[in-house]
């Protein structure tokens, strides 16, 4: 086991990239066994969500919510799977949007098929979800909005994530975030689309979000069994939060406090710091914080971004974390 204890990060939506982790399903029993468990319960959809995993579909339909959310979380949920089958029990987690459903399920806030059936109704939901994506932007969160505010447009766009000290992500229905993105671009600041086709984590979402948490008062919630560092409030899930459903549905339409969950982590402790997300992209922004960067905390990737050799970042990681082979 790792001489530190362990923090396992779980990745979102605009993290994904084509045939992400369709390795592991080749050469992981424990993780084919979670991923088929899961599809399997999702229903005729998982069929259709599997092939074009398996076929490293890629484009637009792999940016939609209906694909990615339902990818994102099998994945984060296999490869807590897979640590648990090697004897790596995570210390604490976070989650990244809808890999903070992930990190409930493997703390126990909901069971395997209660947790498919939350999936589909969270992508069901997208029906009420108007057209709009997510912009990330390099900078910080309130000179990014000042700058988009001082030009009068956006007024519908929000923060829709914080990923680091100057790294932020907008999110707002159409046409608003493309005036945004032309606004900012305007002012010389580096602005990039993400992965997206629906405006998460922003006030459009809302009603979408109440239809969510419908679906999941429907079924049976515990408190975390494993502490969750929430990236909704930025602090550790209480157990009283845990079994409410609007705490865990209403993320969709509030911002993803990445960076200031990532703060109350690693200012107070030591960890070493797992990325379970496609491409390593929990990981660049978790070697910024400063316990990283002064050694206090460690940082390993389980998941190769795309085109790297997958099997070498694998059993690497695997080594970091002490699991037995």
């Amino acid at each position: 086991m790792s001489e530190l204890p362990v923090a396992l990060l779980l990745a979102g939506q605009g993290f994904q990239h084509a045939g992400m982790a369709v390795e592991l399903y080749e050469r992981e029993p424990a993780f084919t066994a979670a991923a088929d468990e899961f599809l399997t319960a999702l229903g005729p959809e998982g069929k259709a969500v599997r092939d074009d995993w398996l076929a490293r579909v890629d484009g637009a339909s792999a940016d939609r919510g209906t694909r990615a959310q339902p990818l994102l979380f099998m994945i984060g949920y296999g490869i807590g799977r897979v640590l648990a089958d090697r004897g790596v029990r995570p210390a604490v987690m976070i989650g990244h949007s809808v890999g903070e459903l992930a990190a409930a399920t493997l703390a126990g806030v909901f069971d395997l098929p209660a947790a498919a059936r939350i999936i589909a109704a969270r992508c069901a939901v997208l029906d009420d979800a108007p057209p709009g994506g997510m912009l990330a932007v390099a900078g910080a969160p309130e000179r990014v909005l000042d700058r988009l505010r001082s030009r009068g447009v956006g007024q519908d766009v929000v923060v829709g994530a914080h990923n680091g000290p100057l790294q932020t992500v907008l999110a707002g229905p159409e046409p608003g975030l493309s005036e945004a993105e032309r606004a900012l671009r305007d002012e010389g600041m580096v602005a990039r689309r993400v992965r997206a086709l629906e405006p998460w984590h922003s006030p459009a979402m809302a009603r979408a979000a109440r239809g969510f948490g419908a679906a999941i008062a429907a079924e049976t919630l515990r408190p975390p069994g494993i502490p969750i560092v929430s990236t909704r409030t930025a602090r550790v899930v209480t157990a009283e939060e845990g079994v409410r459903p609007e705490f865990w549905a209403g993320q969709m339409a509030a911002p993803v406090l990445f960076w200031p969950a990532l703060e109350t982590l690693l200012d107070g402790g030591r960890y070493l710091v797992a990325d379970g997300g496609p491409a390593g992209g929990l990981a660049t922004l978790a070697r910024r914080h400063p316990s990283v960067r002064e050694g206090r905390s460690t940082v390993v990737t389980l998941l190769a971004p795309a085109g790297r050799d997958a099997g070498t970042a694998w059993t690497h990681g695997l080594v970091r974390l002490g699991a037995r082979p």
